[in-house]
């Protein structure tokens, strides 16, 4: 009996520790389609206006990453920035073919019910090949790699983006696949 109640102590603190975070399925978003509500610029020069209101993000180590986003064999670099104007933060996404992408900054991060990073602790790049998959049930179960079917397991085509809370829970995986944005739920 007290170990009945001893595990379902630990599981109801388990689940209230993350009971912030969202859970999400894969979801897709093309970039194009939602320019208005990602701040999406794809001018190679932006407005000073633009640069203006958004900085580098002091407060994130590291702030930087670079890795090929987008699978064309050139460099990609991926900032943690601020927008000054609402200071919440985001990622800026300056393609090797001079695009310029924003996810964040109060605008929503593919479709994640979120629109600041501002507690991203873990920033590094997701390996393409890499396979990734949502470790969190719909019922809000974390899941081991052998409860998720094959078909469910993703194969990263490139590089992604890796951001998650230090030392918490919650976090994800953001790739492009066939020029769309994706998300991977990651615990």
């Amino acid at each position: 009996m007290t170990k009945t109640i001893t595990t379902l102590f630990i599981s109801c603190l388990m689940i209230l520790s993350c009971q912030k975070e969202k859970t999400q399925k894969v979801t897709t978003y093309n970039s194009a389609e939602t320019a208005k509500d990602r701040l999406q610029i794809s001018n190679p020069k932006p407005t000073p206006e633009v640069n203006d209101k958004i900085v580098i993000s002091k407060k994130h180590k590291p702030n930087s990453i670079s890795l090929d986003l987008d699978g064309d064999g050139l460099k990609d670099v991926v900032n943690i920035v601020q927008n000054l104007e609402n200071q919440k933060y985001g990622l800026e996404i300056l393609f090797g073919n001079k695009k310029l992408d924003y996810l964040g900054m109060g605008k929503d991060v593919v479709g994640q019910g979120f629109d600041d990073i501002d507690w991203v602790g873990i920033f590094e790049v997701a390996p393409k090949n890499e396979i990734y998959y949502n470790n969190v049930s719909d019922d809000g179960e974390i899941l081991t790699e052998d409860q998720v079917k094959e078909s469910d397991k993703i194969k990263l085509p490139n590089d992604g983006i890796f951001i998650h809370q230090a030392e918490s829970c919650g976090g994800g995986v953001i790739y492009l696949k066939n020029g769309k944005y994706e998300w991977i739920q990651q615990e």
